[in-house]
């Protein structure tokens, strides 16, 4: 391939970075020779202009003349496309073209400086500092809702081809629960805690952890740390789970948002993983499905996890290990999506970029009504008719401190045998997205109400506010480090 690459001069953003690292190869092989630039050209019969252009990395030459140059230098072809800099001082000013050479760089308008011998380790060091920091504003000035959107919907193209189904994080999850000798039934909090122990990690309960985290993993001293009052609406096992997990996970820090969401599917699922185990899971609900029971309720109770959770885990089991097609949805009491999941057909809203968050749920779905029944103890079973068939739901309500959110898993009508619920007598029909369905009021109070009318919104703040910035989007980092220093061992 690299003779491929050198057979023509190429002018892309890709082959001048190369160019590059050729370039300065060239002229460390030539001053370890000894020979001057006046030298080399008369050696492979070419003016001193072009191999100076080579070395500055301004073009790349044919196959035939690096040969040549080799030869002169008495090295072979290998050895100047070898993709490491000759140097530290060569790797910096390889950075600092490359830089200047950049679309970032580009825009500022700015005359790019010479990059030549004279020029001070600590004045290239700048330069390279300086466009850096430009460059990630400019990555987190781009990092737009839309952008977030888009990501959301591509990683949900992603789980829908594997039908949420993640073979590699069971099989790590399975390894880790057969470390701490884990042997069936609820995982326990001491277990938990064992397994934080045998990855380095010792648990601190503390009373000001930053505001924006659910925890903080200090991976210098081995340290994790809680907050001490504990949410009454979360299970205290998921948090030290989710630090370590991403530990056990070998996450980068995300370079874009679509990899920190994608991270943070990762570490959910892993921790669902450990907390309903797949072997036992799967022999729990294969029993259920056999007596025709299955029941988010009971797996939640089999293993002492919250609803939401077990209506996750049950995603990532159903159609892998039960064959049965599913859909999943978080709804805020807004009627607005939270979270969804489907390999069913059924039809979410959506908007023009395939993303779903934030779409308002028909009025007619379960995820909708579920929030007029006045018992909220009970599960709540309803059939849909919809344009793309019949769906059966179970839904529940939650409660968090953004207010109440209905947790609904359902199946196509073919396959609700397998449910307890299944004989409920509730039953809705949705024709969206046709607007006449629950978008538009009857006719009879649009002639009366419209212009007559001026509600004053109750606007979420998340719709207005900009996307969160930085590495970890909506975490402060100076109140993470300030908090790290306040608590690393003396």
């Amino acid at each position: 391939m690299a003779c491929m690459t050198i057979a023509d001069d190429v002018n892309t953003d890709q082959a001048g970075a190369d160019a590059l690292t050729l370039g300065r190869r060239v002229r460390a092989f030539r001053i370890r020779q000894g020979m001057t630039l006046e030298a080399l050209a008369a050696a492979i019969d070419r003016a001193p202009s072009q191999v100076s252009t080579i070395e500055n990395g301004n073009r790349e030459p044919r196959l035939a003349l690096l040969r040549a140059i080799a030869s002169a230098l008495e090295v072979s072809v290998d050895d100047l496309l070898d993709p490491e800099p000759p140097d530290e001082r060569s790797a910096l000013e390889i950075a600092v073209e490359r830089a200047q050479r950049g679309s970032v760089f580009s825009a500022l308008g700015i005359q790019p400086m010479r990059v030549g011998k004279t020029v001070p380790d600590a004045t290239l060091q700048a330069v390279l500092a300086l466009h850096q920091e430009v460059e990630r504003l400019h990555r987190e000035r781009a990092a737009t809702p839309e952008e977030a959107r888009r990501a959301n919907a591509e990683l949900r193209a992603s789980m829908r081809a594997r039908d949420n189904y993640f073979a590699d994080l069971e099989t790590i999850a399975a390894d880790m629960l057969s470390v701490v000798g884990h042997s069936g039934g609820p995982v326990s909090h001491q277990t938990v805690t064992e397994m934080a122990d045998h990855l380095g990690f010792s648990l601190h309960y503390v009373g000001d952890l930053p505001h924006s985290t659910r925890s903080v993993t200090d991976k210098r001293n081995g340290r994790i740390y809680l907050p001490t009052e504990q949410s009454a609406s979360r299970d205290s096992r998921s948090p030290i789970l989710q630090a370590f997990a991403s530990q056990l996970l070998e996450h980068d820090e995300p370079g874009n948002y679509a990899e920190f969401l994608r991270q943070r599917i990762e570490t959910n699922y892993l921790t669902a993983a450990l907390l309903l185990p797949e072997r036992d899971a799967v022999a729990f609900l294969t029993e259920a499905k056999n007596f025709r029971r299955i029941s988010m309720e009971d797996l939640r109770d089999a293993f002492a996890v919250s609803y939401e959770t077990a209506s996750h885990r049950f995603t990532n089991l159903a159609t892998a290990r039960l064959g049965i097609p599913v859909h999943f949805m978080k709804v805020h009491e807004s009627g607005t999506i939270i979270k969804a999941y489907e390999n069913d057909s059924v039809s979410f809203p959506s908007d023009a970029l395939g993303a779903i968050e934030g779409t308002p749920v028909c009025r007619s779905w379960t995820a909708r009504t579920v929030f007029d029944v006045p018992d909220r103890f009970s599960p709540y079973y309803q059939y849909t008719d919809t344009p793309r068939g019949t769906f059966w739901c179970t839904s529940r309500i939650e409660k968090a401190k953004e207010g109440d959110y209905s947790v609904s898993v359902g199946v196509p009508f073919e396959h609700v045998k397998w449910f307890r619920g299944r004989d409920t007598s509730h039953r809705a029909v949705s024709r969206c997205p046709e607007e006449t369905c629950c978008r538009r009021p009857p006719s009879a109070l649009s002639e009366k109400w419209e212009g007559q009318s001026w509600p004053a919104a109750r606007t979420p703040t998340s719709l207005l506010a900009a996307l969160p910035t930085g590495t970890f989007p909506g975490v402060d980092a100076s109140e993470v480090y300030d908090f790290l220093e306040r608590h690393q061992p003396r």
